[in-house]
């Protein structure tokens, strides 16, 4: 292929999804789905724009791999604490029931023994990516039913990769099942201990260095070598890319450069994740699909009633509320991104037929489309049945997690670290961020809540939990970096308490005209402060002192400003 013609495919998929799936999105729908039509346009069974390029379908892997990575940095020990039981009890039954039973249905439809175990494991599956975006848009993440939906979610993605161990293992002649999840189980182990070692005694030096250099564009390129670095070492074992991401993501899950580190990779994960949609969207045949849409529609009613079912039993079976097990049922009855990437892996080493894995994607996107349905079914059923006067304590229970009603710190030098061991004595939690590796290094040692991060991005803020934040102390020195933290935070949460420290009256002011709720002008404070005390030392009566001290406080300073010159608004 020619540079031109290759600048010409790109230019194609820009295009299409530029103009594809922003449609989708003023439609309320989400944007999966617009890269889905996207490919599906412009691949060889429509329009045929573009061909099947090699390069594109690499570039398309690679959007996989740092979504495992993304998910391996949710996988913090304190998070898999707080959810172990759900994660790793509620979470393995659903995947194993649910893929035996879709696996006996294929057998008794005539699929070969490891064709049905690879179709009940794929469309086990769920859409990670399409049911948390619902739930953040809805604002239950952190609510008892976004609790026990992201554990399924979370056990379902570590799933994958034994899944796609498990492909190219029964895509070897003569390998029996047995030998397969026996050796699969054997190279994760070795893996993961090794990975474990590296990360331990390696890792996090690596970083401490590389933050000391205070280069962006260097914190992104080592970045960018762990996770590619990592998932080439494991191919290189046999063993999958995506296996390396996510242990890369466990290994910097516990770091205190994870939230900066989600903010730098989060434009290449979604990039490249789109342009995964996109090429599986060339892949879909849509006049097979036309020809057999009796069978496809068939086995999506089939698979999303019994998902509904033995999740929603499953649920009611470890703890959980009828209604909440009702809503976690229909919320996960979809099948899932990698179930894409699974029968493509089955197709490509004969596991499945090409028609076979046709179905199946089309079940997966046509599952996909009716999830947002799904929610609003379940949510209405969940209402119904649902009696606050026979569960007056669910109230309190249903809102827990692992980083909420916590206090946003931007900036930990002197004026942060005091803020943050005020709260930490009232009993209240607060996460922090700092651009100083050797003062992050330092406070964590002292175990202060404190992670890299530059609080001048929003995805960095969004990351260290601002939207479920009860108030926002900014600390920073930077005055224009200030006031970019305000005006950010501000647009993006309307009603959060910004309370922000400013070096003088006209500073505040400006602060205030971007959205702070509260700012606190360190030249007229200390002023006030050696006031306060030349008062005392005069034995100038306290309440008295105090009462003349409170009036230019109550006058948020402009009296202060009237008398201090130069300092007028």
């Amino acid at each position: 292929m020619g540079q031109s013609e290759y600048l010409l495919d790109v230019l194609i998929f820009l295009a299409a999804a530029v103009i594809v799936v922003p449609v989708f999105q003023r439609f309320r729908t989400s944007p999966i789905l617009g890269y889905l039509a996207a490919g599906v346009i412009i691949g060889p069974h429509a329009f045929g724009l573009i061909g099947d390029t090699k390069a594109a379908h690499g570039l398309a892997e690679l959007g996989v791999v740092f979504l495992l990575f993304m998910i391996g940095l949710e996988l913090s020990v304190s998070r898999l604490k707080t959810l172990g039981s759900k994660v790793f009890g509620l979470g393995t039954l659903q995947v194993v029931i649910t893929g035996g039973a879709i696996a006996v249905v294929a057998s008794a439809l005539g699929a070969g023994l490891n064709t049905a175990i690879i179709i009940g494991g794929g469309l086990a599956l769920s859409s990670t990516a399409f049911v948390l975006q619902l739930l953040v848009e809805r604002g239950e993440r952190p609510t008892r039913f976004g609790l026990t939906t992201f554990s399924i979610l979370l056990l379902q993605d570590i799933a994958v990769v034994p899944l796609l161990i498990l492909v190219t293992l029964l895509g070897t002649e003569g390998e029996s099942i047995v030998d397969a999840f026996g050796m699969a189980a054997l190279k994760g182990g070795g893996a993961i201990a090794v990975s474990i070692l590296f990360g331990r005694y390696l890792l996090r030096p690596l970083f401490r260095l590389i933050a000391s250099l205070n280069s962006v564009e260097m914190f992104v390129a080592t970045t960018l070598l762990v996770i590619l670095g990592m998932g080439w070492v494991m191919s290189l074992a046999g063993l999958s890319m995506e296996l390396g991401a996510l242990l890369a993501g466990l290994l910097l899950a516990e770091t205190e450069y994870r939230h900066q580190i989600e903010a730098d990779i989060r434009p290449f994960r979604g990039i490249l994740l789109g342009l995964f949609f996109m090429t599986i969207g060339m892949s879909i045949d849509m006049v097979f699909i036309y020809n057999n849409l009796a069978t496809v529609l068939m086995a999506v009613i089939a698979l999303m009633i019994g998902k509904t079912a033995i999740i929603t039993a499953l649920c009611r079976l470890t703890g959980s509320p009828f209604s909440t097990s009702i809503r976690v049922g229909f919320a996960l009855s979809q099948g899932g991104e990698f179930g894409f990437v699974l029968f493509g892996a089955a197709a490509a080493v004969g596991l499945t037929s090409p028609d076979l894995a046709q179905i199946l994607m089309a079940v997966i996107a046509l599952s996909m489309v009716a999830t947002p349905l799904m929610f609003i079914a379940g949510k209405y059923i969940a209402n119904r049945i649902k009696s606050q006067a026979t569960h007056p304590k669910n109230s309190i229970e249903t809102r827990q997690e692992d980083v909420k009603d916590h206090v946003l710190i931007a900036g930990f030098g002197r004026v942060g670290q005091t803020v943050a061991k005020v709260l930490s004595d009232a009993g209240i939690s607060y996460v922090a961020l700092d651009l100083d590796q050797t003062r992050v290094a330092r406070c964590r040692e002292k175990g202060m809540s404190v992670f890299y991060g530059d609080a001048n991005q929003i995805h960095v803020l969004q990351a260290a939990g601002a939207g479920q934040a009860n108030l926002a102390v900014i600390t920073l020195d930077d005055p224009k970096t200030t006031c970019r933290v305000v005006s950010a935070l501000r647009s993006e949460y309307a009603d959060l308490p910004i309370l922000v420290r400013a070096r003088d009256r006209r500073r505040s002011l400006e602060l205030e005209h971007v959205g702070a709720t509260a700012v606190i002008s360190e030249a007229a404070e200390s002023s006030l402060q050696l006031g306060s005390i030349a008062l005392k030392t005069l034995e100038i009566d306290e309440d008295d002192a105090l009462c003349i001290i409170q009036g230019y406080r109550e006058g948020d300073y402009q009296r202060l400003d009237d008398i201090i010159q130069g300092e007028g608004s």
